[in-house]
């Protein structure tokens, strides 16, 4: 016989057949939220994860171990480059390189032109050198003395170069000079440059001059600056070359400079002079006309310049080669005729030397 209430075990049923009440903790969570709660975890991890592994592609070594030169033409997109660089070697993926690009916007930026790649460059330092426009920078020299048509010459001979020149620039309007271009630039933009080169040139070289100089305007000074080009290549005695001249204007004399001759006759020729070239008449025969002939004959540098518009103190009249390189002076023709003499002494044994080891 049971006393008072029955006892139930752990498995004793309710009348009802269900089981005791069973006690939860209140700290469990509900399983059913935490799939939710991952998802959008990894939501927010996503793109994280994929800048980051973005930017760590960008910053590794490129695949070319070899310096890489890429021409990208004007107008070409953004996939059209890509392309061009998976296709030359430089970067490993054109897809990720563009994709990469237009996340952070700078394939905007992107500009035309020829790129030198160093050996293992980054897809970072690819798309850097692009958006800064660091492009090819190439060069052309224009020798002192040369006539503006050798310099158009040497213009058009140059393939990087684009466009022709509508017109033949004044001689000795270009400044002989190193011109830096890039591939593509137009030949009538690098003769821009040289004629302002030689304007801002000669204008501050005017400015210099020594008073009482027997010419009145810079052009003047240019075209006798040509001429000392002409005369010498020693830049130690073009200010005397400017003396002589400067003196001969001041008395009336003719000029008679051999280059002159020759430039009237064939402005691109260097052949030696016969006494019937001197005589012959045209409008730069100095030994024909007095006073400075009508143009230029050639491009002077900045030396040559100087000298025109700062002649050295002399009372220098003659001067000839002295078969050194540089050339003789003298005051007075007596002088200068021996000068001369010895000149052609000298010359004719150094023909009989050379005959001799012939």
């Amino acid at each position: 016989m049971q006393q008072g209430a029955a006892r139930c075990g752990p498995r004793c049923r309710t009348r009802s057949g269900s089981a005791g009440p069973t006690h939860h903790s209140s700290s469990a969570a509900p399983t059913d939220l935490m799939p939710g709660r991952w998802l959008v975890s990894a939501g927010l991890l996503a793109p994280v994860l994929a800048a980051a592994l973005l930017y760590s592609a960008f910053q590794i070594d490129g695949p070319h171990v070899e310096p890489t030169t890429v021409v990208v033409a004007p107008g070409t997109s953004l996939n059209g480059i890509a392309a061009r660089l998976e296709s030359a070697g430089v970067i490993r993926s054109a897809m990720l390189f563009e994709a990469g690009l237009r996340l952070t916007g700078v394939g905007r930026r992107l500009q035309a032109g020829e790129y030198a790649y160093p050996a293992r460059a980054s897809m970072w330092q690819v798309a850097d050198a692009m958006a800064r426009g660091q492009s090819v920078l190439h060069r052309i020299t224009l020798v002192e003395g040369i006539t503006v048509r050798e310099a158009v010459a040497l213009l058009q001979r140059n393939e990087l170069l684009t466009g022709r020149l509508a017109t033949m620039p004044a001689e000795g309007s270009l400044f002989p000079d190193t011109y830096f271009f890039r591939r593509g630039s137009s030949r009538g933009a690098i003769v821009e440059r040289a004629q302002s080169r030689m304007t801002e040139i000669l204008a501050t070289a005017w400015e210099r001059r020594v008073p009482d100089l027997p010419y009145q305007t810079p052009e003047e000074a240019l075209v006798l600056a040509s001429m000392i080009e002409a005369e010498t290549a020693q830049e130690a005695e073009r200010r005397r070359v400017a003396a002589v001249f400067v003196n001969r204007l001041r008395r009336g004399m003719r000029l008679q400079s051999d280059p002159t001759v020759l430039y009237g006759m064939d402005p691109d020729s260097s052949r030696k002079l016969s006494k019937a070239d001197l005589r012959r008449p045209h409008r730069w025969n100095t030994y024909r006309i007095r006073g400075l002939p009508p143009t230029p004959i050639g491009i002077p540098g900045l030396a040559s310049i100087d000298a025109a518009v700062r002649p050295a103190a002399t009372d220098d009249l003659y001067f000839v080669a002295n078969g050194s390189g540089g050339h003789a002076f003298a005051t007075t023709l007596r002088q200068h005729n021996r000068n001369v003499a010895r000149w052609k002494a000298l010359r004719s044994r150094m023909q009989e030397a050379s005959n001799a080891t012939e």
